[in-house]
């Protein structure tokens, strides 16, 4: 591998490090330290998102005018500021909800910069074997997320303020990963007088490009729902599930949160074992309707075990459908547009999750987070089947 790529994977796993670490932390400190309601913790979930929902596409714009590196090192350095500037804070004074949700808007803005510029560097250092490297991507993802998860498990024993010094530690050095990482630059060929008069016009060619392609719009299309039927689930739903019926701690949340990665994780490992598979679209729809049958399966008041083991299989079903809904968007993208193909990816993922946080949060305070689980996976179900029937995906080969 030449060294941009490793410098590139370098920089990649040191997010997802911290991203693993993150996803305990968050739902811990407000679920657990702040022992917040259900509507809270669907707020500050949305709190977190809401920011890629307003900045994902400006981000993949920015990206594309100025170079995919540079706005990947601001965000990344941005995270690891932000980090730093909670631990600080909890340091100096007790965490309140409204500290909380500071936090929470901050990383979101900095995840909002980085995801597009860094999704958009991938074919500059793929050496043309663009699924293949979406596959070492994923494994490096979700097996370094494996242990921010495990090391994020320790929270009860060390502190917040201790995690979030390593989280911020993790991050600073994956933006001098980026700061070292020597790729050409390509740049949008077309440009506008003025700054907001560029960025609204890059993102409006961005928009076009997407609509023209059925596959990237079939893609964007049931992203939105599973940013809203699986993300609300997984980042508001199972918490709660995990607190209300389980009584659980930051160890259960580890537990169940490293089992749904391992599950990514081995698929993607047998992905890169195997070989390129050539209908992707078909892999796509099939991974995800499976995924939504066994989430139905999790909200039927199993054993923790058995809980586990289920959310173990959905991410076995979600590294299938990740890799191909990402490596379709890669393909199909113009080169001078690839960051905001992936802003478009991004956002249609990230952007409906602050709406499925708000929903799942509500409806688990109505039906309780079993129901509302079940109501979730079902609803994802019947949007498969009409992407099955209304698109091309079903068709689509590499």
């Amino acid at each position: 591998m030449g060294k941009p790529l490793n410098q590139y994977f370098v920089a990649t796993g040191a997010w997802f490090l911290a991203y693993g670490m993150q996803t305990v932390i968050f739902a811990w400190l407000v679920t657990m330290v702040l022992d917040e309601t259900p509507d809270k913790v669907g707020l500050a979930q949305m709190a977190y998102l809401l920011p890629g929902t307003l900045f994902i596409l400006i981000g993949g714009s920015i990206a594309d005018q100025y170079g995919g590196r540079k706005i990947a090192l601001i965000g990344q350095t941005l995270a690891a500021l932000v980090a730093a500037g909670l631990a600080l804070s909890m340091t100096l004074s007790a965490l309140t909800y409204e500290k909380f949700l500071l936090f929470a808007i901050c990383m979101g803005c900095a995840q909002a910069i980085l995801t597009p510029a860094r999704d958009g560097l991938l074919p500059l250092v793929a050496e043309g074997k663009i699924q293949q490297r979406v596959a070492q991507v994923s494994l490096i993802q979700f097996g370094v997320q494996m242990v921010g998860i495990m090391i994020a498990s320790l929270a009860d024993a060390l502190g917040a303020v201790i995690m979030l010094s390593i989280q911020s530690v993790i991050l600073s050095l994956g933006a001098l990963a980026y700061q070292l990482l020597n790729v050409r630059l390509v740049k949008s060929n077309r440009t506008q007088p003025g700054f907001l008069q560029q960025i609204f016009s890059s993102v409006y060619e961005g928009f076009i490009s997407v609509r023209n392609s059925r596959a990237m719009r079939a893609i964007v299309f049931q992203n939105v729902a599973m940013g809203i039927c699986f993300m609300g689930s997984y980042i508001v739903t199972i918490p709660l599930l995990i607190r209300e019926v389980y009584q659980g701690s930051s160890t259960e949340m580890s537990i169940v949160n490293a089992a749904n990665s391992l599950g990514l994780f081995l698929t993607i490992m047998i992905l890169l074992r195997f070989g390129e598979i050539v209908r992707q679209g078909r892999a796509l729809l099939l991974a995800q309707g499976l995924g939504a049958l066994v989430l139905t399966a999790a909200s039927m008041d199993l054993s923790f075990y058995l809980l586990t083991s289920t959310l173990f299989v959905w991410g076995m079903c979600g590294g299938i459908a990740m890799t191909m809904a990402r490596t379709i968007m890669q393909e199909h993208s113009p080169e001078d547009q690839r960051s905001r193909m992936m802003a478009f990816y991004a956002f249609s993922f990230m952007g409906a999750g602050p709406l499925g946080a708000l929903v799942t949060g509500y409806l688990v305070t109505w039906v309780g987070p079993s129901s509302a689980l079940a109501i979730a996976s079902l609803t994802m179900l019947l949007v498969v089947i009409l992407v099955r029937i209304r698109s091309n995906l079903w068709q689509l080969e590499r």
